[in-house]
């Protein structure tokens, strides 16, 4: 049997998607216009970028790392007249840089670094960001992490400092079975839209408070946010709650508090 040339790469956490269904479907629930700039990170053999350029949208970048699949991707550019490749890492990308207005992100996210990426479209310098949105395929297990509501085990780090930034919606539920190779979880796909209430809010303190609030989470927050008390106190937050009881307003009020 020939061995498929572009199969997927463990060691870049690579899954495609080979289900034709599903990429029609979540293609027609990424919402864009005329003036849409798509930039989608991993397109891998091009799956769902064969969905977007259907689209009626002003271009489309796509970033891929993997240099056996680039020759495959400038296939599109003779398919769609304003298709751009990057053939970089997008870890290492400066997205200040890359961002222009009514931009859209898309990914289906290589599972070991989407939580990574995230948190670099979450902390980009300018708020509100360029991009209008942003549809990205998580393991669903961190997705539930990220849509968490304070209360729940699953709230966290993650769900306080992603929702400080963006409303966000579930979107689709992708079955392992529509993966190659098949994933030992299912994925879910989030929609996620930037939001200004925090916009005088800076940022890197809620992470810091955040970081020390969940570093241990069956502790009261007195003793992991010890050196906050007088805050808590001026808020008047119970300091016998424990990190997961405070909402994600509690924590952008105290990190308010800081600036």
């Amino acid at each position: 049997m020939k061995k498929d040339r572009l199969a997927a790469k463990k060691s870049l956490g690579q899954n495609f998607i080979t289900d034709e269904n599903f990429l029609k479907k979540l293609s027609s629930l990424i919402v864009t216009d005329k003036n849409s700039l798509i930039i989608e990170i991993g397109p891998g053999k091009g799956a769902l970028t064969k969905e977007l350029i259907k689209k009626e949208i002003k271009q489309i970048l796509v970033i891929e790392k993997d240099d056996r699949l680039i020759d495959n991707l400038k296939t599109f550019l003779k398919k769609f007249k304003n298709f751009e490749i990057v053939h970089q890492d997008a870890l290492k990308i400066d997205f200040n840089k890359v961002l222009k207005k009514n931009s859209i992100i898309v990914g289906n996210l290589p599972f070991n670094i989407s939580s990574n990426l995230l948190m670099n479209w979450i902390f980009l310098h300018k708020w509100p960001p360029l991009y209008k949105k942003m549809y990205l395929m998580f393991q669903k297990e961190v997705g539930e992490r990220i849509l968490a509501t304070h209360g729940s085990k699953q709230y966290g780090r993650l769900s306080v400092i992603t929702q400080s930034r963006c409303k966000i919606k579930k979107l689709i539920v992708a079955k392992s079975k529509i993966f190659k190779p098949e994933p030992k979880v299912d994925g879910i796909v989030l929609e996620f839209t930037p939001h200004s209430e925090n916009i005088d809010m800076d940022i890197k303190n809620l992470e810091i408070i955040v970081r020390k609030a969940f570093s241990q989470r069956r502790k009261k927050i007195k003793t992991t946010l010890s050196s906050y008390i007088h805050y808590l106190d001026k808020l008047s937050i119970n300091s016998d709650l424990r990190p997961e009881n405070l909402s994600v307003t509690e924590y952008c009020k105290l990190t308010k508090l800081m600036n």
